[in-house]
């Protein structure tokens, strides 16, 4: 992995160290809140509530990056390893070709006839 791919977990705890971000969990999972619900103001305004398509404007990946170093900080301060959790969801949700279950024709949509 090169230097700047280094673990972001790693990165993250380091910073929030140097910056005395720590927070008990609660005040982190509300500053959570908050950066999601600007997030998600930001795009209902952008689009007329959804009636027009979402353009990530260049302000975009720094307002991801603050939600994401906030789940990372969240992760840290509650001794997750947030690259292994996530994952293991990623194998859950999209399997190995020789780990997925073979579809049951009982259970195929569409019947040949």
């Amino acid at each position: 992995m090169s230097p700047d791919r280094a673990d972001l977990g790693q990165i993250v705890a380091q910073s929030a160290d140097a910056g005395d971000l720590h927070a008990p969990v609660a005040t982190l999972l509300l500053e959570l809140q908050t950066l999601l619900g600007t997030l998600a103001a930001t795009v209902a305004g952008q689009t007329g509530r959804g009636r027009q398509p979402f353009r990530p404007g260049s302000l975009w990946p720094d307002c991801l990056g603050e939600l994401a170093y906030g789940v990372y900080l969240l992760a840290d301060q509650t001794g997750v390893d947030l690259h292994a959790a996530v994952s293991a969801i990623a194998r859950k949700i999209a399997p190995a070709p020789e780990q997925r279950p073979q579809p049951d024709e009982d259970q195929w949509p569409i019947r040949g006839g």
